[in-house]
């Protein structure tokens, strides 16, 4: 089974006019998620990388509001599963039944069959059940009875997750967070923020704000074949590849990012580049997505909890002391 093609009206956007599309939605979802600049740069980032994106947080922070709102401006086909610790596979990923009106099994299809799933709150249903995502994290596909089904093309995992000393929570294997492209944390708003969010509230007489569908499937493919055409000069892998490896020699990490953390630093500076309106990406791109991309990749020692040493900080560390490159893309030299 073939996934669908991007529509010939998309197929040769450059990566400017990726850019363009991409800052037009930024801008209409910033109408609802209010004083989240970084973080909704980064999911942004994310999809547009073709990646899973990671929302790590305490509840009620807007987690679940920014997923829902990058669905409906993006135009994509939107499914929620509200994780708990009763939680089959099946009710993941579907499963056949029998039909009384036919005597044949007949496939349902979960949830996880869908443009853009939220995987609310993963971290609160058991290893086993978090594990029904990863065929489909990592293939784009899910195998039942034998039968391998393809997902929608794109397909985009959003998940939320609680911080995981938060009760009631588990944490999530290694190979499903080497998943997810990168992780992004939310924050408090600052007061001015905050009242700025009230504000909007009661302004508008709504509980949420009504977005505008911006784009859809066929676009959203394209957006990412343009990311493809960004410029990566060999200085800029080599310097991709230094910062992978310091994570695997750190004295305070245990076990280091693993060759898929490189691929989504790489990705994810092409796409910073995009939304620079850039068709070359520098050490700068790298540089902002490093803590991102890297930091749920790596295992610290267990005795750093005492010394409140967390895997951002360690990340942030390597970034300052690996030497960046200097030079320019080809493209700009010639210019």
């Amino acid at each position: 089974m073939t996934s669908p093609q991007p529509s010939t009206a998309y197929d040769a956007l450059t990566p400017r006019q990726a850019g363009e599309r991409a800052a037009a939605v930024l801008a209409e979802i910033r109408t609802a998620v209010v004083g989240k600049p970084e973080p909704l740069a980064l999911v942004m980032l994310g999809i547009l990388a073709g990646g899973h994106v990671l929302i790590e947080d305490l509840p009620g922070l807007g987690k679940t509001l920014l997923a829902r709102s990058f669905a409906t401006t993006l135009g994509l086909d939107f499914r929620r599963i509200q994780f708990t610790p009763d939680l089959l596979p099946s009710d993941v990923t579907g499963a056949p039944f029998y039909d009384q009106r036919t005597g044949e099994m007949v496939f349902r299809p979960g949830p996880v069959f869908a443009h853009l799933l939220l995987a609310d709150e993963i971290n609160r249903t058991p290893p086993k059940t978090q594990a029904a995502l990863l065929e489909a994290m990592a293939e784009s596909q899910v195998s039942i009875d034998g039968s391998t089904r393809a997902l929608p093309d794109p397909f985009v995992v959003v998940a939320t997750a609680n911080p995981i000393e938060y009760e009631g929570t588990y944490t999530l294997p290694e190979a499903q967070l080497d998943r997810f492209l990168l992780r992004v944390r939310m924050g408090y708003l600052t007061p001015a923020e905050e009242t700025g969010m009230l504000r909007a509230r009661v302004d508008r007489a709504a509980p949420e704000a009504q977005l505008r569908t911006l784009t859809g499937p066929g676009e959203v493919l394209a957006m990412r074949a343009a990311v493809e055409r960004v410029e990566v000069d060999d200085d800029l892998l080599a310097y991709v590849v230094a910062l992978v490896g310091a994570t695997r020699g750190h004295q305070h990490v245990q076990v280091g990012s693993s060759p898929r953390g490189g691929l989504a630093l790489v990705q994810l500076a092409r796409a910073r580049a995009v939304l620079d309106l850039r068709d070359y990406a520098t050490p700068e791109d790298v540089k902002a997505v490093a803590v991102p991309a890297l930091a749920h990749r790596i295992s610290l020692k267990p005795e750093l909890w005492v010394r409140q040493i967390d895997a951002d900080e360690v990340v942030r560390e390597i970034v300052r002391a690996v030497p960046a490159p200097q030079t320019l893309p080809r493209s700009t030299v010639a210019s």
